[in-house]
């Protein structure tokens, strides 16, 4: 018999520690996913800004006349994208 009240200490005990680990593994993961969120606003940010800049450039180059056949043509296709999405905002506000 104490042989046996040994052995289901000994399983209690590691239960006890498994236990634990779930929990700092679940509070380890939690604050991973927060981070993981934080750091996909983070890059989403950054990649909006990136094609604000790109823009400007853009814009700049087109104003100075130093843009080539190639980067004319995405300028051109850009701002008809945006005429595009204008008029349909302006469509959608007249409904």
């Amino acid at each position: 018999m104490p042989h046996t009240q040994e052995q289901l200490k000994r399983i209690q005990d590691k239960l006890q520690l498994l236990l634990q680990q779930h929990l700092s593994l679940q509070k380890e993961n939690s604050r991973l996913k927060q981070e993981l969120s934080e750091e996909r606003k983070h890059h989403q940010q950054k990649a909006l800004q990136a094609e604000q800049l790109q823009q400007r450039v853009d814009i700049l180059s087109s104003s100075k006349g130093e843009m080539h056949g190639e980067e004319k043509k995405a300028f051109e296709k850009r701002l008809n994208q945006y005429v595009k999405e204008i008029d349909k905002c302006i469509t959608l506000l007249n409904e």
